[in-house]
């Protein structure tokens, strides 16, 4: 699935927001199994928010030290 670039950087900003709403969520509602649902969902968006964050930095800076030159 091919996605524009803005949208596709403001994805793991997405996913933590999304699991920031979501554990905040948790601590509020109070009917059936909600507020676990909700702080699995959070703790899952937060974990891969963060995964996705880091992954595409690290691979931005290796990406970046390839193509440099270097001279021995």
């Amino acid at each position: 699935m091919w996605v524009s670039k803005p949208i596709y950087e403001s994805l793991p900003y997405f996913y933590l927001l999304a699991g920031a709403v979501s554990l905040g969520l948790s601590m509020y509602l109070t009917y059936w199994y909600l507020p676990t649902i909700c702080f699995v969902v959070g703790l899952i968006c937060l974990v891969g928010g963060l995964v996705v964050l880091l992954k595409r930095r690290d691979s931005r800076v290796a990406n970046r030290r390839v193509g440099q030159r270097q001279d021995y």
